[in-house]
Formats: structure tokens, C-alpha cells, sequence
């Protein structure tokens, strides 16, 4: 007989989130299952498709600049993980030391490019960098210092790794402050007892604490930085000497050109490397290993 305490399974939460899934299916869903379909066929148009099978995989898996566009990408997403981690890590720390008003403003401050539009990025940061206009042009232009983005390629990585840790070192910031400020006083008091260093306490104690939101913005920051495109158009549109070809930039110009076939595949192929990053960065994280202030079991 049935308790009288136990109640009926009913699954009508599922009705909940049905508008997300209808949403995800027209937005997500059936635009790859159409470019799919499209990375086989050779399009003269959309209404008169051609069969070709795997021709634009293959010819993508053989062209030097597929791999020298996709080092680049790599490149460019780790010297901005490399240098974004680092210092928002570090501005973190220094805010959990000063008072709660210099916290906030500095907070909103960090965060304002996070809400400017990605098209207006470039623009902001042409016009700093004009010799005749902008401010940091001027400035160089004073001290002596031949700045040149346009043909010189090493500057023309500069402009994008510090334009680009400029729009999004806010969201390493606050993400490491709240994992820093999630952490119990107890811990510092124990550490103090113990006469613990500064080194120690961020070795031992901050940096394990850390770690979750640590890895939801290297995945974040990996597949944005990965993914750039318009700041990197406009600047210098691959230049110079397609030393910022990156594969986001090849994948606009199959676009532009029309090529409607090779386009889709290069997208799938672009998407089957982010997808594989997540997956193995994913499966990397669910394994990592036990808290370090968490005792032995």
C-alpha cells in the first residue's frame, strides 16, 4: 500500500524549460545541421546545389595555411591567457587588501569595456593609437618611438593582445575576486597560526579556492580570444603579410567571396576544434585533484 506521505511522480517542470530548448533548436541546432548539408555541396547559389562530398574537408585538412592560420589562432589565445590570468589574478589579490569604496569603483571601472560593442573596439582603439589624434599615437610619436601597426607585424600584435586585454580583463578580475572573497576567515587565521608567507597562503589556500572560477575564464577567454574576428579585421585585416591570418579571418573572406561550400566547411572544421578544446578542457577540470585544504580521506 502506498505511504500517504509520498507524492506522485510528476515531471511538468520539463515545461520549463521547453522555450529554452525551442530557442536553442532554431538558434543552435537547425543553422548546423543547414551548414552541415551545405559543407557537402558545391553552391552556385542556394537553390542549386552540387554534390561533392567530402572535397572541401579534404582540401581544408591540406592547405599549409589552414595550420598556419590555426597556429596563429593558438598563438594568440595563449599570450592572451598568458598575460590576462596573471595580472587579473594579481589586481584580485589587491583589491581583497583595500577598502569596500575603492573595491566597487575600481570593479565598475574594470568592467565598463565589457559592455562596448565589439565593433566599436577597433574603432576606439585606431583612433588612441593615431599618430595625429589619439593620445598613445601622440605620445610615442613624442618619445621617439616608430610605432607602425600597418606594416609592422610584431606591433600589430601588441595592438590586439593589449586591445583585447583591455575589453576583457574585467571578467578575469571579478571572477577571481569572487573566488577570493568566497574564502572563510578561518583559513587565514589558521595560516596565520601556522606563520604562513603571502606566498603560501595564495599557494596553499587562495589559488585552490580559485581554481573553479579560474577555469570557467581560461574556457571563456580561450574561445573568445580564439574566435576573433572584428577586432582583428578591422585593425589591419590580417596584415601585414597575413601575419594575423588568423582562422576566424579566413573563414570571413570564404564568406565574402561568396564560397558558399568551402565556407561551411571551414565553419564545421572551426567548430569541431572549439567543441574538442571544450571537451578535453572539461574533461580535464573533473579530474583535477583534491582541494589542498581539504584533509586526507
Amino acid at each position: 500500500m502506498q505511504s500517504l506521505d509520498m507524492k506522485p511522480y510528476d515531471n511538468r517542470a520539463w515545461f520549463l524549460v521547453l522555450p529554452a530548448l525551442v530557442i536553442v533548436t532554431f538558434v543552435g541546432i537547425l543553422p548546423l545541421v543547414a551548414v552541415t548539408n551545405y559543407s557537402f555541396q558545391d553552391l552556385f547559389s542556394l537553390t542549386n546545389p552540387y554534390w561533392v562530398g567530402v572535397d572541401w574537408y579534404s582540401n581544408i585538412v591540406r592547405s599549409e595555411r589552414f595550420y598556419a592560420s590555426l597556429a596563429r589562432s593558438l598563438l594568440f589565445s595563449a599570450i592572451v591567457l598568458s598575460v590576462q590570468l596573471p595580472l587579473g589574478i594579481w589586481i584580485a589579490l589587491l583589491l581583497q587588501r583595500s577598502r569596500q569604496f575603492i573595491v566597487s569603483a575600481v570593479l565598475v571601472l574594470i568592467t565598463v569595456p565589457l559592455v562596448v560593442p565589439w565593433n566599436m573596439i577597433p574603432v576606439i582603439w585606431l583612433n588612441f593609437i593615431n599618430p595625429n589624434a589619439g593620445l598613445a599615437g601622440r605620445m610615442l610619436a613624442w618619445m621617439g618611438v616608430g610605432f607602425d601597426y600597418k606594416f609592422n607585424a610584431l606591433h600589430t600584435w601588441i595592438v590586439l593582445v593589449v586591445m583585447d586585454t583591455w575589453h576583457w580583463l574585467g571578467l578575469v578580475v571579478v571572477l577571481a575576486y569572487a573566488g577570493i572573497s568566497s574564502i572563510p576567515p578561518a583559513y587565514y587565521q589558521a595560516a596565520a597560526i601556522d606563520s604562513a608567507s603571502p606566498w603560501q597562503v595564495f599557494r596553499f589556500i587562495q589559488l585552490p579556492k580559485m581554481k573553479p572560477v579560474l577555469s570557467m575564464a581560461v574556457l571563456l577567454r580561450f574561445m573568445d580570444s580564439f574566435m576573433i574576428y572584428i577586432e582583428a579585421f578591422r585593425i589591419n585585416a590580417g596584415g601585414p603579410d597575413s601575419a594575423t591570418a588568423f582562422l576566424s579571418l579566413d573563414l570571413g573572406e570564404e564568406i565574402q567571396s561568396f564560397n558558399y561550400g568551402p565556407s561551411a566547411a571551414r565553419s564545421i572544421v572551426y567548430f569541431l576544434i572549439v567543441l574538442t578544446v571544450a571537451w578535453t578542457f572539461k574533461a580535464a577540470t573533473s579530474t583535477r585533484a583534491p582541494d589542498a585544504m581539504e584533509p586526507a580521506k
